[in-house]
């Protein structure tokens, strides 16, 4: 007879967390059920997308090597171009890893497609910070768009977020990009879903039927079931660091649409007569692809993230944007958090519930490309993955924490609750 062991229990050791908090937490969970659900149900569709990507491209064994050099015939970087496009409905892509940010992605697409004496339409307001000296709105303008002789203007959204149709019919005539912001950037305005975008598109394009239409993908992709170019944009431009490389590519960005702009694109990145056929992918090929791969189900966590810190800020008494019950157009949450005070002890909470870095104290600083001082939590296993969980504010009103990311949920909601307890044991937050 076997003999039978009996294992001795082992004290689990769990984070201290003060049960009025839990109590919120369990609360809120059950409040975000049927959201939670339907996050479930956009993530298979979109895993099956990406499967049948793959499958579709014949990616291989093969595709997972990189190469050095000018990488000439790398078939792994020219197969994921494919696989991009297939996802996302496009024509053509641009996937590489010497983008260096979703900024660098946009900025190359900017200057791909525009020239002198061309008009971009921002039909969105104010884009993010980082592209404002981009385009010569602030800042010494040096190589700028403006420095370059491309005239800019902008559409404010009405002030519930909606778009102004009427003044996008009348900017866009003479202009040849329209540009659209997906997501919410340091803003309260509500970010764009799809259904939202295609009002836009389909008013600049019945005023000026030629216009480019480029979409700021970043923070979007995968939280709807469908993109933007499936809807009538002509460009969709994104981060790898974000959601579409899962916290698992390290770096890059991407670029689809139509063939003829990804190719001036590309134009752009490396040089006019070479565009995409050069570029090697040193050993950054396996990591961007499986990135893609677990995107949707990784995007799916963020989402849920996201979703139960709505509600549980909300039943805290603060207000969030979007609540829990309203439809997303991306992974992110802004809190008010109603001083300063509040945010630096969140940010800082939500550093110390991290993976990485969680002994390290985050404090405001002059973060290069943005105009004020900015909190940045971010103990991520790459440097500035905003789909792993992270917290970030510019310190000026209205004192918005905006939180975004987690890899997985368990371990998302925990930074979470970590971040309630320091407010609490600051005495930033009042409990019932």
């Amino acid at each position: 007879m076997a003999e039978i062991f009996d294992p001795k229990p082992v004290e689990e050791k769990g984070f201290e967390i003060d049960e009025r908090i839990l109590k919120l937490a369990e609360k809120a969970e059950e409040n975000c059920s049927a959201a939670f659900a339907e996050t479930d149900r956009i993530a298979r569709l979109n895993g099956e997308k990406v499967l049948r990507a793959f499958i579709n491209n014949k990616v291989s064994a093969a595709c997972m090597t990189g190469t050095t050099g000018y990488g000439y015939g790398d078939v792994g970087r020219d197969t994921l171009d494919k696989v991009y496009a297939d996802v996302f409905g496009a024509e053509d892509a641009l996937v590489r890893h010497t983008f260096v940010s979703g900024t660098h992605a946009l900025t190359c697409a900017l200057f791909g497609v525009l020239r002198a004496g061309d008009k971009l339409v921002s039909l969105t307001g104010t884009p993010y910070d980082t592209l404002e000296e981009v385009i010569g709105l602030r800042g010494s303008g040096n190589g700028s768009l403006k420095d370059f002789g491309v005239e800019y203007d902008q559409v404010e959204l009405l002030p519930d977020g909606k778009p102004d149709v009427g003044e996008i019919f009348k900017k866009v005539k003479d202009a040849k990009v329209a540009y659209i912001q997906r997501s919410r950037g340091y803003s309260l305005r509500p970010t764009l879903t799809l259904n939202g975008i295609a009002e836009i598109v389909k008013a600049a394009k019945g005023a000026n039927p030629d216009i480019v239409v480029m979409v700021d993908n970043c923070y979007g992709e995968f939280v709807e079931s469908k993109e933007p170019l499936q809807f009538g944009a002509d460009l969709i431009i994104g981060s790898l660091i974000k959601n579409p490389g899962a916290g698992i590519a390290e770096t890059g960005g991407y670029i689809a649409g139509s063939k003829k702009l990804v190719e001036q694109c590309a134009y752009r990145l490396t040089c006019v007569g070479m565009g995409k056929e050069v570029g090697c992918t040193l050993n950054q090929n396996k990591l961007m692809y499986q990135g893609l791969f677990f995107a949707p189900e990784v995007v799916a966590s963020a989402v849920k993230v996201a979703t139960f810190t709505s509600e549980i800020m909300t039943l805290l008494k603060f207000e969030c944007f979007p609540k829990r019950d309203e439809k997303r157009g991306d992974i992110i949450t802004a809190v008010l958090m109603k001083n300063a005070d509040n945010l630096t002890a969140f940010c800082q909470g939500v550093q110390k519930g991290s993976p990485i870095d969680s002994f390290v104290t985050p404090e405001p600083w002059d973060m290069p490309g943005y105009d004020s001082q900015v909190i940045m939590a971010a103990g991520a296993f790459n440097m500035g993955a905003s789909i792993e969980l992270s917290a970030d504010a510019p310190l000026r009103e209205p004192f918005a924490a905006f939180v975004q990311g987690g890899l997985t949920y368990p371990t998302g909601r925990m930074g979470i609750l970590v971040a309630l307890q320091e407010m609490f044991e600051r005495h930033c937050l009042r409990l019932f």
